[in-house]
């Protein structure tokens, strides 16, 4: 289970993919992630929705209802960008970087150490669901846009529930709204390359979420579910993440390799117009290019719900 940080995921937004959302280690090989070689592109992406994680964290402290925040659970942690921001927003907390691959943990450890946060931040190899009872209690548990990476998703949500302490928080990355990066028409190829790629992601990520074990269909209602599963819904908010042409260096970086993980994972669904188009997009050295085109941005949206557990009842009575 490896967190995008934002479900913004290198193949396309879910709801995830950035900063953080990642998954699961199962599922068939059309859907299986190589986390530890998308770590670089995972920990900028991370490093670039910085501003909308720490906006929704710091409105998590700011909540009346959130008691003192001892130890924080970072679900799908991947390269620990967003565990060591939760570690300096919550400061007096041992925040627990939790993921499915050891290579992504030392880019977490090595993060903390290099940001003097090496005495608080500690890390989890852990396989969700099957490993929810190695997480321990917690006061706050963020899951970015690693929820959708597990087939049950009911389940783990009442198993998050039953790590939180009394008045702990839940807190899921999941929706938002796809990234733009470019504008609707781009002077070659048919206007409205982006949707189709979206529409495109959208039968990719139903068909991964079909692949995951004990996968089970669930209505998108985000706050229904914090509630089956025993917690009282706290409020849901979005956080824009607006970069504006024409994008830096490391921002555009990230757009080419997004567009280029596209490329190859929708390689065989693509139309050959479309196909060209991205390839043309990916030259280097074409002025039409992502790499030189002035035109190049970055807009995108993440929503968090929270969810509460009630300091009189445990959850699920």
């Amino acid at each position: 289970m490896n967190q995008n940080n934002g479900h913004q995921h290198t193949t396309g937004h879910h709801g995830h993919g950035g900063g953080h959302g990642h998954a699961h280690g199962h599922g068939d090989t059309a859907t299986e992630f190589d986390w530890d070689a998308m770590a670089p592109l995972l920990e900028r992406e991370g490093e670039l929705g910085l501003p909308q994680y720490e906006e929704a964290a710091r409105w998590i402290a700011g909540l009346r209802e959130v008691p003192e925040v001892r130890r924080v659970l970072d679900i799908g942690s991947g390269p620990g960008v967003i565990t060591c921001l939760l570690a300096e927003v919550f400061p007096e907390a041992e925040v627990v970087a939790v993921d499915g691959t050891e290579a992504l943990l030392e880019r977490a450890r090595a993060r903390a150490g290099r940001l003097g946060l090496g005495d608080r931040v500690r890390t989890l190899r852990a396989e969700l669901p099957d490993d929810l009872e190695l997480l321990g209690k917690a006061d706050l548990i963020w899951a970015g846009n690693s929820l959708h990476h597990m087939g049950d998703q009911r389940a783990v949500l009442s198993g998050f529930a039953e790590s939180l302490r009394p008045g702990g928080t839940v807190a899921l990355v999941e929706g938002g709204l796809p990234s733009r990066q470019l504008p609707r028409d781009i002077g070659m190829g048919r206007p409205g390359l982006e949707d189709r790629l979206d529409a495109i992601r959208a039968d990719w990520f139903a068909s991964m979420r079909a692949s995951l074990p004990e996968s089970k269909r669930e209505t998108e209602d985000w706050r229904a579910l914090l509630t089956a599963a025993g917690l009282e819904p706290q409020g849901t908010r979005s956080f824009l993440l607006d970069l504006p042409a024409p994008l830096s260096g490391p921002a555009r970086d990230h757009v080419i390799a997004e567009f280029g993980r596209r490329r190859e994972t929708f390689e065989d669904v693509l139309t050959a117009e479309d196909a060209a188009v991205l390839d043309r997009l990916l030259d280097p050295e074409d002025p039409a290019g992502l790499r030189l085109r002035p035109d190049v941005f970055l807009l995108m949206a993440r929503t968090v719900h929270l969810g509460r557990r009630g300091e009189d009842r445990r959850p699920g009575r």
